[in-house]
């Protein structure tokens, strides 16, 4: 059997067979292929229907956009598109293509490409349509010649670019070929890929392992160059952090996301191992559902607010973390620290538990996590510690995350609480004030399911303001306004981390990636 096949059975039965600690990298020749493992499967790829961190994690690797994020501060920068240029008016974008970009297949990445994109994105209606169909009609994109797309917008909107990048573009010919009853190619598109990115399917088993082949021929180049770029990628999911931890010790994977940060800890004075540890910009809440049950009261959910532990989340963090002082994140565009955020305070919880319905507590509330995310779990518990002293029992239950997600979008099955990280996908704060919207509901950063009129009027109007004072004033008081509404415990922001062997290299932290997700296309295996 070979290496390959070891790894790709992801099999206890590997751990008998080495003696001592070893790569789990794959060599092919003289190639390298890294192996990664993280907690989620990746059920659905199509670039336009879903997206998570370990969904996008693979579509960036096999698809690419007109532009890309990196760094950290993230910026954007030219992918697909070489340039672009606007209007003065704000309303027509003119995106130039680069002339040697290819899919796997062969066909170039034209003009065409682009417009069909956008438009099945748009028309589809799920995934990234909510970052830009209330700006964008199908009809307003226009392939203007093989290499350039132009794009008018319905009204301006100042954060327009900063929601391309995740827009991934497909190979027209290869999605209508596969159509069925008019899907657009989704039910293909679930566990197979048109793209033209740095990676290409090898084998695809969304439960288990996803094995990338790097493309050769990539028409970007690759940034280590041609003698140290990667054979390919494995993703290997491993639900739990224990056996994923050991997985890395082991050596049978090389890099490791999903953590608990005592594992991150004791992993950063392993030999061999070093620890990527980088301030984040992805918010930690426990949604509240604001429509049934305690929860629709907002005195219940100010209650709650106050009861809090806050202190504890720190603690659980091992203090690799900071208290959210608002519902947009420290360093983005508009935030303010919020004058009323609530804190630990009984005596207020009180107050605000006597003005509603169960002025004595006496009810019981789920609060639901993540499957295999420890800090979730142990947050739990402090919820359900702190909560007592309000008379009010928590049931703490493991969810796994697409049973979370279905649970949770609609205001009928959401849990009372649900744990979820959401991280802004733009730099642009509209991504966060939208999340309290009502045109939300449905989207997991949704599943609070407020419903607040007024709000969703300050929000729309600031998404569209393009004098950047007036938009800062205007973000203040909508995070005052969405704290007033309580439709969420406003948590943490914490450190971002990851764990490797300290032969892998080329690792770029960018703040607007989900929380595991690892851009592949820059990293490399150092070991000889």
């Amino acid at each position: 059997m070979r290496r390959r096949d070891l790894l790709l059975t992801g099999s206890a039965a590997m751990i008998g067979l080495r003696p001592r600690p070893a790569a789990a990298f794959v060599r092919e020749g003289d190639r390298k292929t890294l192996v990664f493992s993280g907690n989620q499967p990746v059920p659905v790829l199509d670039p336009h229907v879903k997206y998570d961190y370990s969904t996008r994690m693979m579509q960036q690797s096999i698809y690419d956009a007109l532009a890309k994020y990196v760094d950290n501060p993230a910026r954007v920068i030219p992918w697909l598109a070489k340039n672009w240029e606007t209007s003065a008016d704000g309303l027509t974008w003119t995106f130039h293509l680069v002339e040697t970009a290819k899919f796997h297949n062969g066909d170039p990445v034209d003009a065409e490409a682009v417009r069909y994109s956008f438009e099945r994105g748009l028309k589809l209606n799920k995934g990234v349509a909510w970052m830009l169909k209330d700006d964008l009609d199908p009809s307003g994109i226009v392939a203007v010649d093989a290499h350039t797309v132009r794009m008018q917008l319905r009204r301006v909107f100042p954060g327009f670019l900063s929601f391309v990048p995740w827009w991934f573009i497909v190979n027209p010919k290869q999605v209508t070929a596969h159509q069925a009853n008019d899907d657009y190619g989704q039910q293909w598109l679930a566990v197979n890929e048109a793209g033209s990115g740095p990676f290409s399917i090898r084998r695809w088993d969304p439960q288990a392992v996803m094995d990338l082949a790097a493309v050769a021929d990539y028409w970007k180049g690759w940034p280590e160059g041609e003698q140290k770029r990667p054979g390919g990628v494995i993703y290997r999911v491993i639900r739990e952090p224990a056996p994923r931890k050991a997985a890395l010790q082991r050596g049978e994977v090389d890099m490791v996301t999903d953590m608990t940060p005592q594992d991150y800890d004791q992993l950063a004075k392993t030999a061999g191992i070093k620890v990527s540890s980088n301030p984040g910009m992805t918010p930690f809440t426990i949604m509240l559902n604001t429509q049934h049950g305690p929860t629709s009261d907002v005195n219940f959910r100010k209650a709650l607010a106050y009861a809090t532990d806050y202190n504890a989340f720190l603690q659980i963090e091992n203090g690799a973390a900071r208290l959210l002082d608002s519902p947009i994140p420290a360093g983005m565009f508009g935030h303010i620290a919020v004058p009323d955020m609530p804190r630990q305070d009984v005596a207020k919880a009180l107050e605000y538990l006597a003005k509603t319905q169960w002025p004595k507590g006496g009810v019981t509330l789920e609060y639901a996590y993540v499957a295999g995310l420890e800090v979730e779990r142990q947050i739990g518990l402090a919820m359900l510690n702190a909560l007592q002293k309000l008379d009010i029992t928590v049931n703490v239950t493991a969810v796994p995350w697409p049973t979370l997600v279905a649970r949770g979008l609609k205001a009928e099955t959401a849990p009372a609480m649900i744990a979820v990280y959401v991280t802004p996908v733009s730099t642009d704060p509209d991504v966060v004030a939208s999340q309290y919207t009502s045109s939300a509901a449905g989207s997991y950063w949704g599943m609070h399911h407020l419903q607040d009129p007024e709000l969703d009027k300050m929000v729309a109007a600031a998404r569209i303001e393009p004098d950047q004072a007036k938009r800062k004033t205007q973000y203040a008081a909508i995070q005052d306004r969405i704290v007033a509404d309580q439709p969420a415990i406003f948590g943490m922001v914490e450190d971002r981390r990851w764990a490797m062997r300290d032969y892998v290299q080329g690792f770029d932290f960018c703040p607007v990636r989900l929380t595991g997700e690892v851009d592949f296309y820059p990293m490399w295996i150092a070991a000889s």
